[in-house]
């Protein structure tokens, strides 16, 4: 047994395959990859890893287990999943995902190859399991997946509260062991007992409230959006792929972006903070549907529109249009009169929460601070924005929507 002190858990005990797995290169490397990106940027101390995020889910997940009685090499394996669930992640975690995905097809929990085809297959087949089926409850396929990776999931729960702390915001606070204590299955599926409406509702109040304070802040975006733009360009090279872009760390991709001409000028900014300014930062009801649907080429296409209308470089302009608003969370079962129920269809307080993730939905053109108000003016025309006029609408605590709407 391995006892480790962590910030938000106290002290874990690694014991088991787990044991074995903390020293492999695959999840060594997790200390070399920040939980919140480019966030950062924003919220200083905001600089904890995949690393120690991996422990927390992994200390969840076992006391998930004693909960729902689950021993034995089902434990083992769901233990092994939880310690391994971010492996697959690229640099700056989430932020180059999509990029990536474009390339391989992977998603950072398509980590079948990863785990085959590696140390960690060594160390998972040593203990007599299969690498194929650790994956696959990574992937949250089977009952025991959800544990890891669902609706009720432990990765969720130790983010939520992991990220507030390390920021420093008060929202992301839920009471993780309550969660774990109340799970259940039942006909299969990953469930709250009676009496945890408002236990499951914690989860979505906290999601909405990180996601505009710190997920989502303005600056987390224009950094982000930076971020990814130049990893594209860094992909166009010929000396690099993306299956080595995948498996970087933070420190390989800072350093390869500014030994690369074509993307120096974007790692520096990132490096000294000197980030692009919001040119627009529009609502939903502003922005046409076509916008919002549209592809990943049709947004570059509209990026160098806007930058031949406003006579500027086409690398000096970034459009950002997030994906439509979604709450995974509200399909989260709980009992309710020994009936199991979404807490989509028993919570006002979820149909509210959704109202205002459509509220704090933002569309952002970004471009250097020399250019805001050409750009802005160029972005208005060429998307058909109807802004009156009002290129930068920001929204910061104000919920519009209150629960008397629902009665």
């Amino acid at each position: 047994m391995k006892t480790i002190k962590d910030s938000v858990h106290d002290h874990i005990d690694v014991v088991g395959v787990a044991r074995d797995l903390l020293d492999t290169p695959a999840v060594q490397r997790l200390r070399h990859i920040t939980q919140l990106g480019t966030a950062r940027l924003v919220y200083p101390s905001a600089n904890h890893t995949r690393f120690e995020h991996s422990l927390g889910v992994y200390h969840l997940a076992c006391e998930a287990l004693t909960t729902l009685g689950i021993e034995g090499v089902q434990a083992e394996r769901v233990r092994a999943a939880a310690l391994l669930h971010d492996i697959g992640h690229s640099p700056y975690s989430h932020t180059i995902e999509e990029l990536i995905h474009r390339h391989t097809s992977k998603y950072h929990d398509d980590v079948h190859d990863l785990l085959t085809e590696s140390e960690v297959g060594d160390v998972l087949r040593s203990n007599d399991l299969q690498p194929d089926t650790i994956a696959d409850l990574i992937a949250g396929e089977g009952e025991l997946g959800q544990v890891v990776s669902g609706e009720l999931d432990v990765d969720r729960m130790d983010y939520l509260v992991r990220d507030a702390h390390h920021t420093g915001v008060p929202y992301g606070t839920i009471d993780h062991q309550r969660l774990t204590r109340e799970l259940t299955f039942l006909d299969g599926k990953l469930v709250l007992a009676e009496g945890n409406v408002q236990t499951a509702e914690s989860l979505l109040v906290a999601r909405a409230l990180m996601n505009p304070t710190v997920y989502n802040h303005h600056v987390t975006r224009i950094s982000k959006s930076m971020l990814q733009r130049a990893s594209e360009r860094l992909l166009s090279e010929p000396d690099i792929d993306a299956e080595q872009l995948r498996r970087m760390d933070d420190h390989d991709l800072l350093v390869a972006l500014r030994a690369t001409p074509k993307t120096a000028e974007l790692a520096r900014r990132l490096s000294y903070r000197e980030l692009y300014k919001r040119a627009v930062w529009a609502e939903m009801a502003d922005v046409p549907d076509e916008i919002i649907d549209a592809d990943h080429e049709t947004i570059r296409g509209y990026e160098t529109d806007i930058a031949e209308n406003a006579g500027v470089e086409p690398e000096s302009v970034v459009l950002d249009v997030p994906g439509r608003p979604r709450m995974t969370e509200s399909s989260s079962r709980v009992i309710v009169n020994g009936d199991v129920r979404s807490l989509g269809e028993q919570s006002t307080l979820v149909r509210a929460l959704q109202r205002v993730q459509r509220d704090q939905w933002r569309l952002g053109v970004y471009t250097p601070a020399g250019e805001t108000d050409n750009v802005g003016i160029a972005t208005e025309r060429v998307l058909g924005l109807d802004t009156d006029g009002t290129l930068v609408s920001d929204v910061r605590t104000g919920f519009r929507t209150t629960l008397d709407d629902f009665e």
